[in-house]
């Protein structure tokens, strides 16, 4: 799987957000930013990235996945941001 496999994916089954892959083979670094996660905890944020891949990870096709979520805002200040 290609990284832009998994941001196919992550745009087809969450609305209005913007994502940032990157990794090879099943191990990915998922960068998502949107207005979906206002007012979402820390766990529910990584919830809802991972309930949309649920699929791929009980496949295999993923396996290692580390995910950072942002607000629109909150990515504005994002040490992340600089470099994307």
């Amino acid at each position: 799987m290609q990284p832009s496999d998994v941001k196919a994916l992550l745009e087809s089954r969450i609305d209005d957000c913007q994502f940032h892959i990157q990794g090879e083979g099943c191990n990915f670094q998922v960068v998502a930013v949107g207005d979906v996660f206002e007012g979402l905890s820390p766990v529910k944020r990584q919830q809802l990235i991972y309930s949309a891949l649920s699929d791929e990870i009980a496949s295999g096709a993923l396996h290692a996945i580390s995910i950072k979520t942002y607000t629109p805002s909150q990515w504005e200040q994002a040490p992340e941001n600089a470099g994307v």
